[in-house]
């Protein structure tokens, strides 16, 4: 009996761990693996970017998990510079083109396919955007090119285009390397994935740095050292950053503006896709009303089982379960990848960012009530060395009193205790249940009372007095 053929679309975390799972369970002579990436690295860490760009970490080989060679030595035909142009989901192939060599064409048959297409930076279509030194930071070749305009610039001016993770990230590593830094946000405050009271500690911090950050403006282009916004950009490099009342000098400029779904080869192949532009899977992370393909990673929605409907949250985590859970059904088993709860982790500086479950637009556009409370405590016993403020904001449904959302931003201690918080969400737990969960103490680590535990028990006291 022939072998069956996977083929998996995308190089990187969703699409190597699929292979690499599949591969554990049936051997070449039962299933054969090919994968096609586009770029020049595979199986890599985009979250270390900002940190190889500001030089804290080395890279890029320090942040690649496993080589085209190690993937290859296990029996997968990984395929590198070669970007795959078209799906053919009748017929079941896929055409290829190869981007160096001449750029051959041809097609690939398949019996299984699995797309991990990823995410692309948001890019608005303004003037100039795509002007040499306007950098979008999503892979390792995004990395090595914003390194390369940095290395050959003469100044020290650096704009970023919005205040989100990215954003505030690359703020810092061009901190780092002694530019001096203007982020540019639309919001009233950075980090819109946080509630604005919330992102009003992260504005100080980042002043604290000497990051400029102006909020509530809107980029309206990019002049280019040609006089002007040049059309698109390409006959100059670019000097400045334009909005509707003021003009920003800059030597570099970094998008930070987010990603949406890379899926126009889905979109082009009649797969479906939800209002985020992500693919839609089941449970299994296959593509529905589709057998034989499966899609995981940056490239699809998934269930948010705290609001209970469907979201693009593009994260490394996500990405690697997804591929373990589409390798295992591909590769003849069974698993399930049941949902998120919108966990996430950043810093600026010694800050700590993190967020899980939902904000408070979040619960509103939900149709959710809920109450709010914050409260201010400790990273560590308020009489132990070291001991920093440290602030948590938890949402509950009124009513029920179901923990909603927690976020905290603080110093040391401060971003991992929100692991706490996103275990209590997947068990739907109430922050009265909270109340009772049996934490570590000792000084060094929390006040007797974890700062998360105290606002739970606030929490119990808002939604009493809320009421029905």
């Amino acid at each position: 009996m022939a072998a069956e053929h996977l083929v998996i679309v995308g190089g990187d975390a969703a699409g190597m761990a699929a292979a690499s799972q599949a591969r554990r369970l049936r051997k070449p002579a039962e299933l054969t693996v090919t994968a096609f990436e586009r770029g020049h690295y595979t199986s890599y860490s985009a979250c270390g970017i900002p940190y190889w760009v500001g030089g804290e970490v080395d890279g890029p080989d320090a942040l690649i998990a496993r080589t085209p060679g190690e993937h290859r030595a296990r029996d997968i035909d990984l395929r590198m510079r070669c970007e795959v142009t078209e799906l053919d989901v009748e017929r079941g192939r896929v055409r290829t083109w190869e981007l160096d060599n001449g750029g051959r064409e041809s097609w690939t048959g398949f019996d299984k396919l699995v797309l991990a297409t990823g995410a692309r930076p948001r890019r608005p279509d303004l003037p100039g955007i795509d002007a040499p030194g306007v950098h979008g930071v999503q892979t390792l070749d995004d990395g090595r090119a914003l390194l390369d305009t940095l290395d050959a610039s003469p100044g020290r001016r650096a704009v970023v285009v919005g205040a989100g993770y990215i954003g505030v990230e690359m703020a810092e590593a061009l901190i780092r390397r002694g530019y001096q830094v203007t982020v540019l946000e639309q919001s009233a405050q950075p980090m819109s994935t946080l509630d604005p009271d919330m992102g009003a500690l992260v504005h100080e911090a980042m002043c604290a740095m000497g990051i400029e950050t102006v909020r509530g403006t809107t980029v309206t282009g990019v002049l280019t050292d040609e006089g002007g916004s040049s059309g698109r950009g390409r006959g100059g490099r670019a000097r400045a950053v334009t909005t509707e009342d003021a003009e920003y000098p800059a030597d570099v400029v970094v998008l930070g503006l987010g990603v949406r779904p890379e899926t126009t080869l889905a979109a082009a192949a009649g797969l479906p896709l939800g209002t985020s532009g992500g693919l839609l899977t089941d449970l299994a992370m296959r593509v529905r009303g589709h057998e034989h393909i499966w899609a995981g990673g940056d490239c699809v929605e998934v269930l948010d089982l705290v609001s209970g409907q469907l979201r693009h949250i593009p994260l490394g985590t996500h990405a690697n379960k997804h591929g373990q859970v589409i390798g295992t059904n591909a590769g003849g088993g069974y698993a399930t990848f049941p949902g998120v709860v919108g966990t996430a982790v950043s810093k600026v500086c010694d800050l700590e960012i993190a967020r899980t479950g939902l904000l408070e637009r979040e619960a509103r556009a939900a149709g959710l009530r809920f109450v709010t409370v914050t409260v201010e405590a400790t990273n560590r016993a308020g009489y132990y060395p070291g001991a920093r403020p440290m602030h948590v904001k938890m949402l509950a449904e009124r009513r029920t009193g179901r923990l909603l959302g927690v976020q905290i931003v603080g110093r040391e201690g401060a971003g991992k205790r929100v692991d706490v918080a996103a275990v209590a969400l997947t068990a739907g737990m109430t922050v009265e249940q909270m109340t009772a969960l049996d934490l570590g103490y000792a000084p060094p680590f929390s006040p007797v009372w974890d700062p998360v535990l105290v606002a739970a028990r606030k929490a119990v006291g808002a939604v009493r007095e809320a009421g029905a």
